[in-house]
């Protein structure tokens, strides 16, 4: 099948795509789709730099055109067809003089179409990745909403049960008072010893059916607290470091609230029990013998619960800072809690008090205990959200320096989030306490350590899963690199709509690890991610990269949206990729000596003798680009060229995207550039 073909086939946002690049007009639509297979079949890459190929090439193209012109008079299509390519025809005319121009516009046409075809076929991919996912997450959710229908089913079936065996006590109680009062007949006794028996069994199967109740509830609140809860806490953990993870609780709060709402009513009918073994009881009453260790199991799996049921919903984060879990002493922060059962008779009686009690020793300043509400949610949940707190580190005795200097980097503190309550719920008073700890935060003293700070932020949730390992990095176990690949494209998802591609990875692991056939047993030691200076500079790895990320934050984010920027790529890429390309290709990469992030352009000319010569500029860092946008640098860059006439050698954006069809869009009335080039220095 043909390449047109396959676009044609595409869905309707690609074939909007094509139908957007065809609205140019230097390869009309019409041509390309009745030459497609002549067009397919010719080297165009070989056209654009040999000009006797390209020679051939465009005279062939006028045949083919009046061929074509020919099949409509033949075929009587319509006058407005002919017209038309008689038309296409004398506008390839003007390409006469330089037909390798013709030849580098379908070139660049030809690249399009198969950018549009990948990434047709990368959605396609992502589809059906996401749709095997799917299909796993709901045959999670189908098995624990069928274990949680059977549990409501069985909880209501022992309501009628309950109610039928407390007739049949009420019917042998009348019967035994009775015989109590008259005289004592073989017969009556006969009837009341079948009663009794009738009785027994009832009781029996009813204690039969609450064992199995609880069996089946301790069932579902295993896969809730030792699956489905930890699974959410990773999730958390990597939304936290920019992953798009779905951390919404609304699923797991009504698969809580139902397995609570079940456990409260078997405790009710346990009440029940109570009441009817008062009225009756008799020597080896099942009632008396067995409810004594179902009341203790129902209590331990409501306990169990309620204490899992406490998460933390927003990791603590301030409101300007780094990322979540980066706090910084005398800055408001903020919190928030979730009760994930909804009882409203729990609603403002649970309290929630915030502290931080290891290691180091803060006051929490601010309204640090407020009980868990509905009023704070949004769906009506058991939440208490914490918004203006702040942390002040307490004083050492004896003088001396103070302990309010912090130390960041690699300290960790828990914030320990602590419930205690006293409540009555269906007549029984439980004191409990309830404890949830965030994930470890670092606190810093000032905005010089917010990056170091961060990284072990980053290292940490990348690797560990037990958010209570505060002496995780006294250990620090290595990363290998597809972990580590994985958490530094999540940085880029989380400031921009585009990631790192794996052109771009492949370059960082072989700044990280030299050249490798294959990288995805290499691993890489938390020294080496954050301390140790990369080879030949005076910064880390983790440095460099995060002033990039910076950089393309704050002035980039556009152009690396459009994919614009290729950014990371070597030097020695660099030039094998443009000695390929024709005169004035230039591509975008980030400079790798410049510690908070810099940016250059190189660009392809040729020596008279035909050989290539890649020239790049002094890298561009965040206070160039305060003062100019890098579109307008791009724009109105100029060298000295023959007889010092000013000239922009910028003209194709690789691999063959004109530069104004690139960041037109961008340029502003504003020029200045001149004044800018003028300081530009070759390297």
């Amino acid at each position: 099948m043909s390449q047109w073909e396959r676009l044609q086939q595409l869905d309707s946002v690609y074939l909007q795509k094509v139908d957007e690049l065809y609205s140019q007009e230097e390869l009309p639509m019409d041509v390309r789709h009745y030459l497609a297979h002549w067009i397919e079949s010719q080297d165009w890459a070989r056209a654009s730099q040999d000009m006797s190929v390209a020679s051939i090439l465009f005279q062939v193209l006028l045949e083919e055109l009046d061929k074509q012109h020919s099949r409509f008079v033949q075929e009587g299509k319509t006058f407005l067809q002919q017209c038309k390519f008689r038309r296409f025809k004398h506008n390839f005319q003007r390409y006469q003089e330089q037909p390798h121009n013709l030849a580098n516009i379908i070139l660049w046409f030809m690249m399009k179409e198969r950018d549009i075809l990948q990434s047709a076929q990368l959605a396609e991919q992502v589809q059906l990745l996401q749709v095997t996912q799917n299909t796993v997450e709901t045959d999670n959710q189908r098995n624990i909403g069928s274990l949680m229908s059977n549990l409501r089913t069985k909880v209501q079936g022992m309501e009628h049960n309950i109610k039928s065996l407390e007739e049949q006590q009420d019917e042998f109680d009348f019967k035994y008072q009775t015989r109590m009062m008259e005289e004592q007949h073989a017969q009556q006794m006969k009837i009341l010893q079948h009663l009794l028996n009738r009785l027994n069994s009832s009781r029996k199967l009813l204690m039969s059916d609450l064992t199995e109740v609880l069996g089946l509830a301790e069932q579902l609140l295993t896969v809730l607290v030792n699956v489905e809860l930890p699974e959410w806490k990773r999730r958390q953990q990597k939304f936290c470091i920019g992953a798009r993870e779905d951390v919404q609780l609304q699923l797991l709060e009504s698969w809580f609230t139902s397995e609570a709402e079940c456990l409260f009513q078997v405790r009710k009918f346990l009440k029940k029990v109570e009441e009817l073994t008062a009225k009756v009881s008799y020597e080896n009453d099942p009632f008396k013998i067995q409810k004594p260790a179902l009341q203790n199991k129902v209590d331990s799996l409501l306990t169990t619960l309620l204490k899992s049921a406490l998460v933390v919903e927003s990791q603590p984060s301030m409101p300007q800072g780094r990322g979540p879990l980066v706090l910084r002493t005398n800055v408001q922060f903020s919190v928030k809690i979730r009760l994930l059962v909804k009882v409203p008779e729990l609603n403002h009686v649970m309290k929630v008090t915030v502290s931080m009690d290891r290691y180091r020793r803060f006051n929490v300043l601010g309204n640090s205990t407020k009980a868990l509400n509905m009023i704070e949610s949004n769906n009506g949940g058991m939440v208490a959200d914490f918004r203006h707190l702040t942390l002040k580190e307490k004083k050492a005795g004896g003088g001396g320096k103070g302990v309010n200097d912090v130390s960041c980097g690699t300290h960790f503190d828990t914030n320990c989030i602590n419930c205690t309550s006293t409540h009555c719920l269906y007549t029984l008073y439980i004191t409990s306490v309830h404890t949830t700890t965030s994930l470890p935060v670092v606190i810093t003293s000032g905005t010089s350590q917010q990056q170091s700070a961060w990284a072990s932020i980053l290292w940490f949730n990348m690797l560990c899963t037990d958010a209570g390992n505060v002496n995780f990095f006294a250990n620090s176990p290595m990363a290998t690199w597809p972990q580590l690949a994985e958490m530094l494209s999540w940085q880029f998802l989380s400031i921009t709509d585009r990631g790192l591609n794996s052109d771009q990875l492949h370059m960082i692991a072989q700044k990280l690890f030299g050249q490798q056939q294959n990288y995805d047993s290499c691993r890489i030691s938390w020294s080496k991610f954050s301390k140790e200076n990369v080879p030949n500079t005076n910064f880390s790895f983790y440095v460099w990269f995060d002033g990039i990320l910076m950089l393309v934050k704050n002035y980039l984010e556009n152009l690396w949206n459009d994919g614009y920027i290729m950014g990371f790529v070597s030097k020695g890429k660099e030039k094998s990729l443009l000695k390929k390309m024709q005169s004035g290709t230039f591509l975008l990469r980030f400079s790798e000596s410049i510690r908070d992030g810099g940016i250059t352009f190189s660009w392809i000319e040729y020596f008279d003798d035909g050989k290539p010569n890649v020239r790049s500029v002094q890298p561009f860092t965040k206070v160039d680009l305060t003062q100019i946008p890098f579109s307008e640098i791009i724009h109105n860059f100029q060298i000295l060229e023959a007889e010092n006439v000013p000239e922009n050698p910028l003209k194709f954006l690789y691999p063959n995207i004109p530069k104004d069809d690139a960041f037109g869009k961008y340029y502003t009335v504003k020029s200045g550039g001149e004044e800018l080039g003028t300081r530009i220095s070759f390297c």
